[in-house]
């Protein structure tokens, strides 16, 4: 049954330099052709040598920030868009790729309402449409125009939904693939046939009723041979982590009523939720599922061209999963990015499926076999493809912390709050301390908070943090309700010189923040998180604006439609409100926010999780503000008065008073790979001490020393460390033999010597549980050699200096011997060889006493 229009919208008229290029592509294989049949033979390849029974599934997750951002970002900035730039690619290189099919997931643009997002969503599909690639596609809670937990498609007004008017029945008809809709035309099926086997494809969209359910149990009734993939919206989640799964309540309602009695369905897709990760779950039938998450809306650009790449090889029954990227390879080199990578490499972008075909398709497909074997590996070629010609730069990886010390200082902090130190409730005033300066921050009492409603428990220090902050903890603000006015805050003093901050040469704002999986639109809509207080329209200059004109002159919180805004006034006030947006945040997920404000841009750039949001600040620069007035965590500051509190948790945050680059984040990781030692090598004289090693490091990490020896120390802030070797033996001054032996007279604590032999050690710095690669060495200590005619007591067996006669064994006979000129010469010769490495290595530990250095 067809319930769109039975027409949708005229193509745009397309460029042709993609056509122009595959036609080129034609007659280059024709001419290759032609050569072959003249050229001598020649051995075989090792790409015809790996010929196998395989195939190309695409896999097109979000959109939606392509469509958005089309006609006035991407188009003037590039000439075209990445939405339109993956689908132009698949054309071009279906032959070579082997692709029979491509999947779109959902959020096909961002605004329902918006009809230019359509027209460059349209402009993107229409060339799959005029390639004659087949494909499925399906609406995501974006485009439709109740996207509400509790409505499904059958509750829609049929008539007015945008998606039935562009991508409904009538274009589906169109695709060669296309075995149906379900009555509300929100769902199709397609059976596409790739290595001598046919598959179906099940593409359900947002939020489908018990009604449609029934639709697909039909289709997969009609169809009891065919291996399914399953396609929608939202189905599996994925942990804070980026890594581990995380399972959703209407993928399980999925599961429950739809997948797991139905072993056809071996394979599932969806997007919406922003990541990356896969879950294999046993169905009723004793056999794998394989769930799969691809959706990257919030990484650079929108999502930056990334699409997902299947090989399916049905020879050696494995399916290989690649990450791409047509949109980078395609952009002018004078534009790369670190960001701007062919291909994404994660454990959750790039992996292997081991299936066997045959077994895990028996049961419903006896017959199921490999067609033949006459393609080389498509992964391999699609990576040719891409890399041909190209050069990037290098990717930014994070790392997780070791323990809580490591993070990047930066000079110009101003303030660095940390909450993981004391986990449970918050009591009014209790103290959390500015590990930077003088701005703690204290829990505002409930009677001066302006909050009635408000509990002692409504505040919590939390463990639950972002896993890459290293404070491991974080400040949850629990039953926030701007409908009843219920919230709480912590705040600066009064005369925290942080407050009067403004920040004239540019400022980086970081802070961790994950929102309640309670939120709702009517509680906590424009809620704030982190607030200069005060009042911006008592600012002189203040431009009248119909909004915010009473609110704080800076804030970041979340607005009814899960946006991050930053708002600020910038220093030169009359230029106004300038405001940054993210795009939609997931709840109940921690993310990290960085608020960039270079002066020689003029701009304002926020980051969510290390990519730039598309929607940053213009003309703006540090911030205008209200003397004296508190840094607030935890609510909003309007009509000078804190309201709507942050319903979620707020972890570390730091301001550091200029621009600041990635690897100089929270989410940066300290090198741990400049790391040295001073310790002596090779034999070394009888009597050398050595009650030390010393050397170079990272600030702030632990040395630790193993092997023969032991002991630790933390790397001072000029960056360098010490650890001492053997036990104190006392303060002394020393003089006479006593000092030859040593070398050289010093005043403070000895250490006894290390004993005569063999010594080796490593080294290692670290913060915790990451530590770097270890630095070994090892020394020996000659021993002292026995002089000849000693002997007990005070005997003179040689006689004495004036007779001429061989001396004494005891000290005071050496002493009074007035020991031979040219030996004495010889051992301070040989003292000298090692005294430069002593005297430098006392040095070290002196400036380490005196404050340098801890251990």
């Amino acid at each position: 049954m067809n319930l769109a229009p039975s027409e949708h919208p005229p193509a745009v008229s397309r460029r042709p330099r993609r056509r122009r290029a595959r036609l080129a592509a034609a007659l280059v294989a024709t001419t290759t052709v032609a050569t072959l049949f003249t050229a001598p033979a020649v051995a075989a390849s090792a790409e015809d040598a790996d010929l196998a029974s395989r195939f190309t599934l695409a896999v097109l997750p979000d959109t939606q920030f392509y469509s958005r951002y089309s006609a006035d970002q991407f188009m003037p900035r590039y000439g075209s868009d990445p939405f339109a730039t993956q689908t132009e690619w698949l054309a071009e290189h279906r032959d070579e790729l082997n692709i029979p099919f491509v999947t779109h997931l959902g959020d096909v643009v961002d605004r329902v309402g918006t009809e230019a997002e359509w027209v460059a969503a349209d402009n993107a599909i229409t060339t799959l449409d005029d390639d004659g690639l087949p494909y499925s596609i399906l609406a995501g809670n974006h485009d439709v125009l109740n996207s509400a937990d509790n409505w499904f498609d059958t509750d829609y007004d049929l008539s007015k939904e945008p998606f039935l008017r562009w991508f409904g029945p009538t274009r589906a008809a169109d695709v060669s693939t296309y075995g149906g809709s379900d009555p509300t035309g929100f769902n199709q099926f397609h059976v596409f046939e790739a290595a001598g086997q046919e598959f179906l494809v099940l593409a359900l969209s947002w939020r489908a009723s018990d009604a449609t359910l029934a639709w697909a149990q039909q289709v997969l009734d009609v169809h009891p041979t065919l291996p399914v993939i399953l396609t929608t919206h939202s189905l599996l989640n994925v942990e804070p982590d980026t890594v581990t799964p995380k399972e959703d309540a209407y993928g399980a309602r999925l599961w429950e009523e739809l997948i797991r009695g139905n072993d056809q369905i071996f394979l599932t897709f969806n997007g919406h939720f922003h990541g990356s990760a896969q879950l294999t779950r046993v169905n009723d039938a004793g056999h794998s599922v394989t769930n799969v998450l691809m959706d990257y809306q919030m990484a650079y650009e929108g999502g930056n061209g990334y699409l997902g790449l299947l090989e399916f090889d049905l020879s050696n029954n494995r399916i290989s999963v690649q990450t791409a990227s047509p949109w980078v390879v395609d952009k002018p080199s004078e534009a790369l990015t670190s960001y701007d990578q062919p291909f994404l490499e994660g454990p959750n972008q790039q992996f292997v499926l081991d299936v066997d075909f045959a077994e895990r398709f028996a049961g419903f497909a006896p017959e199921f076999g490999p067609g033949a074997a006459d393609q080389p590996s498509l992964t391999q070629r699609a990576r040719d493809i891409l890399l041909d010609g190209f050069e990037g730069p290098d990717p930014i990886d994070l790392e997780q912390p070791g323990s809580r010390e490591d993070f990047v200082p930066v000079d110009g902090t101003l303030a660095h709050w940390r909450f993981g130190d004391t986990p449970g409730v918050v009591q009014e005033g209790q103290v959390f301390e500015d590990i930077a300066g003088d701005a703690d921050l204290h829990r505002v009492a409930i009677a001066e908070s302006g909050s009635p409603t408000a509990t002692v428990g409504d505040v919590t220090v939390s463990t639950d943090a972002n896993p890459f902050s290293a404070d491991g903890g974080a400040v949850c603000f629990a039953d926030s309700d701007k409908t009843t006015g219920r919230f709480s805050y912590l705040q600066t003093a009064a005369d925290a010189a942080v407050n009067d901050a403004r920040l004239e040469n540019g400022y980086t704002v970081e802070t961790f923040l994950k929102i309640d999986g309670s939120w709702t639109a009517d509680q906590n809509g424009w809620m704030k998180a982190i607030t200069r207080s005060g009042n911006r329209s008592t600012i002189p200059g203040m431009p009248w604006s119909r909004w915010d004109y009473t609110a704080s002159p800076a804030a970041l919180g979340l607005s009814n439609l899960k946006e991050f805004q930053w708002t600020e006034v910038p220093v030169e006030t009359t230029k106004g409100d300038r405001t940054s947006w993210s795009g939609e945040i997931i709840l109940d997920r921690w993310v990290h926010v960085a608020l960039v404000n270079d002066p020689e841009t003029s701009r304002t750039t926020m980051y969510v999780d290390g990519a730039p949001v598309l929607r940053n600040a213009t003309d703006t620069l540090g911030q205008s503000l209200n003397g004296d007035m508190p840094w607030v965590f935890g609510a909003d500051w309007v009509d000078d008065r804190a309201l709507n509190g942050w319903a979620g948790c707020i972890g570390e945050t730091r301001v550091v008073d200029h621009p600041t680059t990635p690897e100089q984040w929270l989410t940066a990781r300290p090198d741990l790979g400049s790391f040295s030692t001073t310790a002596p090598s090779g034999e070394l004289p009888a009597g050398t001490v050595v009650d030390e090693l010393s050397g170079t490091g990272t600030p702030n990490a632990t040395v630790a020393l193993g092997g023969d020896l032991a002991g630790s120390a933390v790397v001072g802030a000029d960056g360098t460390w010490s650890i001492p070797l053997g036990d104190a033996v006392g303060t002394t001054a020393a003089s006479g033999a006593g000092a030859a032996r040593r070398a050289a007279a010093v005043i403070g604590p000895l250490r006894s010597a290390l004993e005569p032999g063999n010594y080796s050690f490593e080294l290692r710095q670290g913060f915790g549980t990451r530590v770097s690669d270890p630095v070994t060495g090892s020394f020996s200590i000659a021993a002292a050699p026995v002089e000849p005619g000693t002997g007990g007591g005070n005997g003179n067996p040689g006689g004495n200096a004036d007779s001429g006669q061989a001396g004494t064994g005891t000290g005071e006979g050496l002493a009074s011997t007035g020991f031979d000129g040219a030996l004495l010469a010889g051992l301070a010769a040989a003292l000298m060889a090692i005294g430069a490495i002593v005297v430098v290595a006392r040095r070290k530990r002196g400036r380490a006493r005196a404050g340098d250095v801890s251990s």
